[in-house]
């Protein structure tokens, strides 16, 4: 059944997340610290016995300089630099085995996966760490650090994600002048974080995405994660304001209003977990050249390989 607005009010919908007055600052800062660090992007050949792929363990450095994990993906016998395209991953997931998720190279991109950190237990296994703590915080991450932005888990991936861009233009066999970023759910939202943070991105793919008009999906929807928010303030009464607050830094509305690059978005009528009223927030409130496609009849899953057909159709047309 349908869990929010019907199309026709989708196509009306306008969010009205609140921006914090110092966004740009905060992000301005934010990455200026982080290139203190160097990011010292680094390959190791990783043997898979495939014929038509090279594989690569990818290490760089992320928030604060802290070790982050990936993988490089190129095919195999093709010299010089390809358009690039980075992937990021879904909530709960990290990089996975080496031996999944070969679409993109196979392609004929460079292709690269962040590993999400602290992360990769409840589907694709991760390797990267968050050695950072918090206060009272509800299982997950959507409330880890939740009484300021300074502090919150989404600044520090954020910032990877951002990084992860710097880190491929220091990598063989990028093309500098062609790099997409794609990803679906968190993957999306950090995606576009990448698409707008970074200068050097210039196109986005981003599938049924998390982290939009945030406020409104808690007020929608019952479903993890965004019931871990619900389920904080339950308990945390007086923080409401204080948690919206910082939130609304990672917003991935705000980040829209900001946006340069043509992406390519998609939202499930029936998806319970990203609502299709926030997607459709962000879409509208998306500052540069777009399209979506809307899927009536699934859920979380959007539309699933051809979400990824119609996301190679687009990238390949963008990055050549």
């Amino acid at each position: 059944m349908l869990t929010d607005l019907t199309e026709a009010g989708l196509w009306e919908y306008r969010s009205q997340a609140q921006e914090p007055a110092d966004f740009d600052e905060f992000w301005k800062g934010t990455l200026e610290e982080a290139r203190e660090h160097p990011v010292a992007a680094r390959v190791e050949p990783v043997r898979t016995g495939l014929s038509t792929l090279e594989h690569f363990d990818l290490t760089f450095a992320g928030y604060a300089g802290e070790e982050i994990r990936g993988w490089m993906v190129r095919p195999a016998g093709i010299e010089g630099p390809l358009p690039t395209v980075i992937q990021y991953i879904g909530y709960g997931g990290g990089r996975g085995s080496a031996l999944e998720n070969l679409l993109w190279a196979s392609a004929g991109f460079t292709h690269i996966v962040m590993d999400n950190r602290g992360q990769g237990s409840s589907h694709r296994p991760g390797v990267t760490p968050d050695p950072h703590g918090s206060g009272p915080s509800y299982p997950g991450f959507m409330t880890r650090g939740i009484s300021s932005p300074q502090q919150h888990y989404y600044r520090r991936i954020f910032t990877d994600a951002v990084r992860a861009v710097d880190a491929a233009l220091e990598l063989p066999g990028v093309d500098p002048g062609r790099i997409g970023v794609v990803g679906g759910s968190q993957g999306g939202a950090l995606a576009l974080a990448a698409s707008v943070l970074h200068p050097q991105v210039r196109a986005l793919a981003c599938f049924v995405p998390f982290l939009s008009d945030i406020h409104r999906a808690t007020l929608i929807t019952n479903h993890q994660p965004y019931q871990e928010i619900a389920a904080y303030l339950e308990n945390h009464r007086d923080h409401v304001e204080t948690a919206f607050s910082t939130l609304s830094y990672f917003d991935g509305v705000n980040l829209a209003r900001r946006a340069t690059v043509p992406a390519w978005f998609s939202t499930s009528l029936m998806d319970p977990v990203c609502p299709p009223s926030t997607v459709f927030g962000l879409y509208h409130a998306y500052a540069a050249e777009k399209q979506i496609k809307v899927w009536q009849y699934n859920g979380h899953i959007g539309g699933g390989i051809e979400d990824e057909r119609l996301g190679l159709e687009f990238l390949r047309g963008q990055l050549g």
